[in-house]
C-alpha cells in the first residue's frame, strides 16, 4: 500500500523512535523534526508544508542513486549533501516497508560513521 505523505512522516518518526541511541528535537528551526544517533542526524521531517510532506535519511551515495532512478518521489537531499542524502515524498512504490528499511539503513549510516572516528 502506497503512503499518504502524513503516513510516511508518522512511520518514519515511529521507527525512528524505536531504535537505539535516539534523540530528537529542533535544533535548525520549529518545522524540522531533526533526529539523531549518538548527536549524527539521520531523519529530519518536514513538518511546516502541506505540499512538502518529505522525509530526509541518510544513504549510501550508490543506494541514493538507484532509488532516485527507481522512485519518482525520492530525490536528491532537500537539506543536507546531495550525494549521501535523499529526499522521499508519497507516491507510487512509497510503503511502509521501504520507509522502514531506509531509516534503519540511515541510523545505521550515522551510527557506523561515529563508531569509525572513535
Amino acid at each position: 500500500m502506497t503512503l499518504s505523505g502524513e503516513q510516511l512522516q508518522q512511520h518514519a518518526r515511529d521507527i525512528a523512535a524505536s531504535l537505539e541511541d535516539v534523540t530528537n528535537g529542533r535544533p535548525f528551526t520549529p518545522h524540522l523534526d531533526v533526529w539523531k544517533v549518538h548527536d549524527r542526524v539521520f531523519l529530519i521531517v518536514t513538518d511546516d508544508d502541506p505540499d512538502l510532506q518529505i522525509v530526509t535519511l541518510k544513504v549510501d551515495p550508490h543506494h541514493g542513486d538507484a532509488l532516485r532512478r527507481d522512485f519518482d518521489t525520492i530525490t536528491m537531499g532537500h537539506y543536507l549533501d546531495k550525494n549521501h542524502w535523499i529526499s522521499i515524498g508519497p507516491g507510487a512504490g512509497i510503503t511502509k516497508q521501504l520507509i522502514g528499511d531506509l531509516v534503519h539503513d540511515s541510523h545505521d549510516l550515522a551510527d557506523d560513521h561515529r563508531k569509525h572516528r572513535s
